[in-house]
């Protein structure tokens, strides 16, 4: 729909916990309007495992990679390439 239509999906997360209605979230990008009929596929649920640990409660944290530079420095650094050969896939 994004490609032909200009209708993009506003992705977001559901808790682990939410027994309520499933609502999509969708945005016109384009100044036509667009009809939707029922059963038209709008969406992927892309379901996750959920992993859950114990929280530990610490004095202090030891000095972190960013030393002095701060919130967001972890992404200063150069960028990983994750390819995958078999679904011509690149991020």
């Amino acid at each position: 729909m994004a490609g032909k239509h200009g209708i993009a999906v506003g992705g977001g997360v559901i808790d682990a916990d939410y027994t309520g209605e499933i609502k999509v979230i969708l945005r016109n990008h384009v100044d036509t309007s667009y009809e939707f009929k029922v059963g038209d596929r709008i969406a992927h649920l892309i379901v996750e495992k959920l992993q859950t640990h114990d929280a530990m409660e610490i004095d202090n944290l030891d000095d972190m990679d960013s030393g002095t530079l701060g919130f967001g420095a972890s992404d200063l650094g150069p960028k990983l390439l994750i390819a995958c050969d078999e679904l011509k896939v690149k991020i």
